[in-house]
């Protein structure tokens, strides 16, 4: 799924973001990366749907070279990825059910197959009777599923997940959790960065830990491990 082998990122600026990191996650892993702001977390995320190219290094996700690849290719690579930002990032003019479509638009899905896969998807994340609704009239957690549920409607191999719950309260955010393992339940690989010490302690899934640019720490059932 994803094989990441000697990477480093230097930004223009000089800040070296990553140092020589190397690691494997294979199909229906569900990690959490781990590690204080300017760890190089997001980096390390960005990289995954090519959003950051790597300054050196070799990057492989879902069978797609990431660092060799014409730009022509990028939107393939994408179309195997589900992504999810703290931000939301909804369309604040399409209702719950056009932004969650929107997905299966860009890849000129059958008008058929959108109305099922939407409506199963909204089903998946609880909000099918919502479908009309538009983002102003949704709660933050709600607003988190649309987003989910647009990530997931095209049937990813992995989700990847910046923050999902960083703007939302504790019991939203086993919400969300709920459905991410269950997404995981059914073979989807799921890679997230977080900051939320108490899901990573509590679920005690694959935790790796980035500290100033390395992987610090990598482990099966792991814990946050650090002070927030």
């Amino acid at each position: 799924m994803i094989h990441m082998r000697d990477v480093s990122k230097i930004y223009e600026n000089g800040v070296l973001a990553l140092d020589h990191v190397s690691i494997d996650i294979g199909k229906g892993e569900f990690v959490f990366v781990v590690g204080a702001s300017g760890a190089g977390k997001s980096t390390f995320i960005k990289m995954l749907f090519r959003e950051e190219l790597p300054t050196s290094g070799e990057l492989e996700v879902n069978g797609h070279d990431v660092v060799r690849m014409e730009h022509s290719e990028v939107p393939y690579l994408r179309r195997g990825l589900g992504v999810i930002f703290q931000d939301y990032r909804l369309l604040p003019d399409k209702t719950v059910f056009e932004n969650v479509a929107f997905a299966m638009q860009v890849i000129e899905a059958p008008r058929r197959l959108m109305q099922r896969s939407v409506n199963a998807v909204l089903d998946v994340v609880g909000l099918r009777d919502k479908y009309k609704n538009f983002p102003s009239q949704l709660s933050g957690g709600e607003q988190q599923r649309v987003a989910i549920a647009r990530a997931i409607v095209n049937d990813p191999a992995i989700v990847i997940a910046d923050e999902p719950t960083g703007n939302l309260d504790p019991e939203t955010s086993w919400d969300i959790m709920d459905i991410f393992q269950r997404i995981n339940a059914a073979g989807t690989t799921i890679v997230m960065a977080t900051h939320d010490k108490t899901i990573v302690d509590t679920m005690q899934r694959r935790v790796v830990a980035i500290e100033d640019g390395h992987i610090v720490r990598d482990e099966a059932q792991g814990v946050y491990g650090y002070e927030v």
